[in-house]
């Protein structure tokens, strides 16, 4: 994906004075080893900082080496003001980590007591206002080290596009969903650029694209992916000129940014004067790693573009939209086997989720909409979307939100894409999450959530929750099991 940053994760060894330096410098070489064993990209840092006197030439390497991530490796016990000020002076995601003792034929020459500096190192960071990410363990062994690495890759990615990225919202927000009128002030706290623009805007970049070169060799690909199903021929230029405009005023307009997603206005009158709904044109950017979101839902866009960094794979923006059946959950039998009927819910959205998570797409029409614009004759301005039941597998529902009260919270559930029919419109599937309906009532509904949720088609809970806290977020919700209550749930 071309949409979200590499990451050059480089690994730094710290050591005490009083302690052997050799041992830092073995040990951070053994981290790495484990490193090319796993095949975990990474930079081995040779510099090692003891005193303030090393920081300069470590930040020196560490540029010279291109690394936009550190790893922060305690070897020993560590020189906790000379790492902290390295981790203060690094502009860039941090993981810190320590050695554990390899084995108790050398506990007097080869005892490192990282352990211990972990915990000088944790007040440090504190007095400093730093966040960085500690693992859940975060002493451990060279292979153990390594995997820490790996999930800070994840992470990192997270962190680093959002330093460089830029919302594009078309069109104002709606007033029939007010939740998506969320405040602003929250994602410029971090870094996030946004640039609103109105309607007549996206009109304009879509009439000036119409003789652009590149309609004819989008049109093709468009022309490729649906094949046979392709049942409006006629709008495939349409579709190709609307994709180029929007990419090329990306390109045009990121300014100081690298990388951007979209949050338009959809309907209804952009339907009386493109001819068309977008929908499938957003499933189509998603596939290339630029979510477009629905509805001018400008959080909803970020929260797709961090489950697509995490994942490195499309995503989706879904409705949490309606309840399933009890007679469809009987009738399921095994699929819903470890899940009551509240753990089930539908995720539905009129065709913006890309081809490549769908089961049984097709070309269609928006059915909302045309009751709503061409009640009385056959399908028209309301064609173009791309509909099919949901891929079944692991799937995460998140979402990040500014609140009205100013801050930034976050809701993140694990469950799964469940291989049943939904028997209904749209791109739509039967998701299972665990206890949804206490997560929903006390969660969703309690703490003032849009219906709006990003769908990442893996698990990737624990890469967005560490994501979050390095944000500063601190409420980070989840579903809580049975045992234990939700803040105001009723006990009786």
């Amino acid at each position: 994906m071309q949409n979200v940053p590499e990451v050059k994760l480089g690994i730094i060894a710290v050591s005490r004075g009083c302690f052997p330096l050799e041992l830092s410098r073995k040990r951070r070489n053994e981290v790495f080893s484990e490193c090319k064993k796993k095949k975990i990209q990474a930079v081995n840092i040779q510099s090692i900082v003891e005193g303030e006197k090393d920081i300069a030439g470590a930040l020196e390497e560490i540029k010279a080496k291109n690394c936009n991530a550190l790893c922060v490796y305690l070897g020993n016990f560590g020189p906790e003001t000379p790492e902290t000020m390295l981790i203060q002076n690094f502009n860039g995601p941090v993981m810190v980590a320590g050695a554990a003792e390899e084995t108790g034929r050398n506990l007097i020459d080869g005892r490192g007591d990282a352990y211990c500096g972990m915990l000088n190192l944790s007040y440090n960071l504190n007095l400093r206002h730093l966040r960085t990410y500690i693992p859940e363990s975060p002493v451990g062994i060279p292979s153990e080290i390594a995997n820490m690495m790996a999930d800070f890759h994840n992470i990192a990615r997270v962190i680093l596009g959002l330093k460089k990225l830029k919302i594009f919202s078309f069109g104002p927000r709606p007033q029939d969903f007010l939740a998506c009128n969320a405040p602003l002030k929250q994602l410029y706290d971090i870094g996030v650029e946004v640039m609103e623009n109105s309607e007549l805007d996206l009109y304009d970049i879509f009439l000036k694209a119409k003789n652009n070169p590149e309609v004819k060799e989008v049109a093709k690909d468009i022309i490729k992916e649906l094949g046979k199903k392709n049942i409006y021929p006629d709008l495939v230029n349409k579709q190709a000129q609307f994709e180029v405009a929007l990419k090329k005023f990306m390109r045009e307009n990121l300014g100081a940014s690298s990388f951007a997603v979209f949050a338009n206005k959809c309907w209804p009158t952009f339907e009386e004067y493109f001819g068309f709904v977008p929908c499938y044109n957003n499933s189509r950017m998603a596939t290339q790693g630029i979510p477009v979101s629905c509805e001018v839902d400008i959080y909803g866009a970020l929260s797709e573009y961090m489950a697509n960094a995490a994942t490195e794979y499309p995503v989706t923006l879904l409705d949490i939209n309606n309840t399933v059946p009890y007679d469809m959950y009987k009738a399921a039998g095994k699929k819903t086997a470890g899940y009551a009927p509240k753990d089930l819910f539908m995720g539905f959205h009129c065709g913006n989720t890309a081809s490549c998570l769908l089961d049984g797409w097709a070309l269609k029409y928006q059915l909302i909409m045309k009751r709503l614009l061409e009640p009385d004759k056959e399908p028209d301005i309301t064609r173009s979307t791309m509909e099919g039941k949901l891929k079944s597998g692991p799937v995460t529902i998140f979402r990040l939100q500014g609140a009205i009260e100013g801050d930034l919270r976050s809701y993140i559930a694990e469950g799964e894409s469940l291989d049943i029919d939904p028997k209904s419109f749209g791109g739509i599937g039967v998701l299972a999450v665990k206890e949804m309906d206490r997560f929903y009532r006390h969660i969703l509904i309690g703490r003032q959530y849009p219906h709006h949720t990003a769908l990442a088609f893996k698990h990737c809970g624990k890469t967005l929750f560490e994501a979050a806290k390095l944000l500063g977020v601190t409420e980070i919700s989840h579903p809580l099991p049975k045992d234990i209550l939700y803040k105001g749930e009723n006990p009786f």
